[in-house]
């Protein structure tokens, strides 16, 4: 059955959706390893000025010496930056049928994102996203995180599209509630067999 209003843009998240987590628990955690670092003590770091960071108030190299380099170490922070920045990965079977549902549909493409100023670059260079994405409300250029409503109506501004046409792509709980409560219809993402099936029913579909 045909939804009852056309969809027109798609929101999506980034890390978790197209891509891995730039900088998570898991990533931070190889660091450790990889440089040797006390995890505890990193994280501990990490939690009081990450915030600051991902809203674009801090750059990266400040964030490295609050977090890393307030003591001097045995490597780089070029080291350091450059396994940063290695730890992203494509997830090329959300990517392709994304772009390619643009280009069917006529849709605009808008990232939806708590990311990290020069990640983010790097990430949009790396992996081509400027490619098929209209437009990108990160928290490092808007200057506010989910789960702040005000980035998802942020991005309807930006987008131009009304709540009711919009569909979000997300895999955290609380982000997905949060936009629901703004007439965002919103899709919990968790793997693309799923995801897919639920953009169809929404008619958006790639088999037609």
């Amino acid at each position: 059955m045909k939804p009852s209003t056309e969809i027109t843009t798609l929101f999506l998240d980034i890390g978790g959706a197209l891509l891995t987590d730039g900088w998570d628990h898991h990533a931070r955690k190889r660091a450790a390893t990889n440089f040797k670092l006390e995890l505890a003590e990193m994280e501990d770091r990490h939690h009081l000025t990450f915030d600051t960071y991902e809203e674009g108030k801090l750059t990266l190299e400040k964030y490295l010496g609050r977090v890393v380099f307030y003591q001097k170490r045995p490597f780089t922070r070029a080291q350091f930056r450059r396994f940063m920045f290695a730890q992203s990965k494509p997830y090329p079977q959300m990517m392709e049928p994304v772009a390619q549902l643009k280009v069917r549909h006529g849709l605009k493409i808008a990232m939806v994102s708590n990311e990290e100023r020069e990640l983010n670059a790097y990430r949009i260079r790396r992996f081509k996203l400027d490619g098929f994405v209209d437009s990108f409300i990160s928290s490092c250029f808007v200057h506010v995180r989910k789960p702040a409503a005000d980035i998802f109506r942020l991005a309807l501004d930006i987008a131009q599209a009304p709540a009711r046409q919009v569909v979000y792509i997300e895999n955290t709980p609380m982000f997905v509630q949060v936009a629901e409560g703004l007439g965002i219809r919103s899709i919990l993402h968790t793997d693309y067999r799923s995801t897919s099936a639920q953009l169809a029913s929404l008619g958006l579909r790639n088999d037609e």
